[in-house]
């Protein structure tokens, strides 16, 4: 009788911790703008969100969230892994690849865990738009605003 007692209380034990505990996600990137890519999105849509959320979380930015899309879109086609046919110019915004590894240090922090490479969509929106922040214009963070 007692077993049977014990069993039935392990059994609403565990019966509550699996209603009641959130999903688990497959990852989880710890920092900022890290929304997964929906189910059938394309990549310029999912890219258009990201950009969003780093002007939401790090801007404002001249010309908002509308021509910070409109720039990268200019600069990749909202293409997170575009190169330069000369390899001089990486991702999203094409930040300078010699300069990448200086913009990504004083950009972001290490607990963010972003990748440091240029051309993941997350990073280089967060440090495009971190950077025109800080300058106050897209012109004097390196990205003119012409035609955005």
């Amino acid at each position: 009788m007692r077993t049977r007692i014990l069993s039935a209380v392990v059994a609403l034990a565990l019966a509550t911790v699996i209603l009641v505990a959130p999903p688990v996600s497959a990852h989880h990137r710890a920092g900022p703008c890290d929304a997964d890519r929906v189910a059938g999105e394309t990549i310029q849509h999912f890219m258009k969100r990201k950009i969003g959320c780093a002007v939401d979380l790090f801007g404002p930015v001249p010309g908002g969230a509308d021509r910070a899309i409109c720039i990268a879109n200019r600069e990749s086609g909202l293409i997170p892994t575009a190169t330069s046919s000369t390899g001089l110019y990486l991702g999203l915004y094409q930040h300078s690849a010699a300069a990448w590894p200086d913009r990504y240090a004083k950009w972001t922090e290490p607990s963010w865990q972003l990748a440091d490479d240029a051309l993941n969509g997350r990073t280089n929106a967060i440090v495009a738009i971190r950077m025109v922040h800080a300058t106050g214009t897209w012109k004097a963070a390196g990205w003119p605003s012409d035609g955005c």
